[in-house]
């Protein structure tokens, strides 16, 4: 996922646990962890540093506050939704912004179609995020209290 500020742009990749992040900012590349999130609030290790962001948000801008410095991020134009995937492997997005309120599968798991996979708070609303066909769950990119951006993958669901 790419996200602009100012005249820079973030490139968000996943690694490991879901909680992990690959940050490239301009030609520099910071290791992200997510240590704790809750409304408004992320304690976040970057490259070994304890570091507290505090973020905002108005659907469109996020206001991310770090260290007395707040930064204005939005989603850049060419940031797109990635649908059904390749090799039978489908890819479920969130819809809206929101929080991971619960995470119901593990990697691994068989799913049946209808099934509820994750749970989303946006706007004081659940959102069920539910398998569109039965299958196997490939990857999970999130964990329980995480927020998320719209379009932002959730979980990858392969063909069984």
């Amino acid at each position: 996922m790419k996200i602009t500020f100012d005249t820079q742009t973030l490139e968000l990749t996943p690694s490991g646990s879901g909680k992990s992040y690959r940050v490239g900012i301009g030609d520099r590349t910071v290791d992200v962890e997510i240590i704790h999130a809750e409304s408004g609030k992320l304690d976040l290790l970057i490259d070994g540093q304890r570091v507290t962001a505090y973020v905002s948000s108005d659907g469109a801008r996020r206001w991310v506050t770090v260290n007395g410095q707040t930064f204005v991020l939005t989603k850049s134009s060419d940031a797109k939704r990635r649908g059904a995937g390749h090799d039978h492997a489908s890819e479920l997005a969130a819809p809206m912004p929101g929080q991971v309120r619960g995470v119901n599968v593990s990697e691994g798991d068989v799913v049946t179609k209808g099934q509820t996979l994750l749970v989303l708070e946006a706007m004081k609303m659940e959102i069920r995020i539910q398998a569109p066909r039965d299958g196997v769950i490939k990857k999970l990119f999130v964990n329980q209290g995480q927020t998320v951006e719209r379009e932002q993958i959730l979980v990858e669901i392969e063909e069984s």
